[in-house]
């Protein structure tokens, strides 16, 4: 049997979001249920989008729809926790991004969750996919792995 992968660390991140747990992301088990450290992702990627300029959720021609995720858990989250999601970029493609990300809680230095989804960007009427625009590339090169960066 293989040892179980340990969690990344605040340093293989590039970009963090701030997110206060709510009262209600607890579930009956007295922590954060699984499912809302998925909402922690898509909010983490698209505060940056929208901070960096390219992304208008509600104008946008061009957005990204989810194809794929992932999460592995490490560590309980429960209220009244501050949690930071780490954000890089592991994959662009033509049409696609792989967005990985590290949900850490209050000061903690190791992921309490890790995970990725992979967003494949579409014409917002067609639905079909499109060529990734310059402006998403330029915004994401500073989270993207690289052989130098965090693996």
């Amino acid at each position: 049997m293989n040892a179980r992968t340990p969690p990344s660390t605040r340093a293989d991140y590039f970009h963090f979001c701030q997110i206060a747990t709510r009262w209600m992301d607890n579930d009956m088990y007295g922590h954060v249920n699984n499912v809302v450290y998925y909402a922690y992702f898509d909010t983490a990627v698209n505060q940056y989008l929208i901070e960096q300029g390219v992304l208008d959720p509600v104008k946008a021609q061009v957005i990204g729809l989810v194809v794929e995720t992932q999460c592995r858990y490490y560590s309980s989250l429960a209220f009244p926790d501050v949690v930071h999601v780490g954000v890089r970029v592991g994959h662009v493609g033509t049409s696609s991004v792989r967005y990985e990300l590290g949900v850490f809680r209050n000061d903690e230095q190791s992921a309490a969750a890790e995970g990725h989804f992979v967003h494949v960007y579409v014409d917002r009427e067609s639905n079909r996919p499109v060529r990734l625009p310059d402006d998403f590339g330029n915004a994401l090169a500073p989270l993207r792995v690289s052989d130098a960066g965090p693996a």
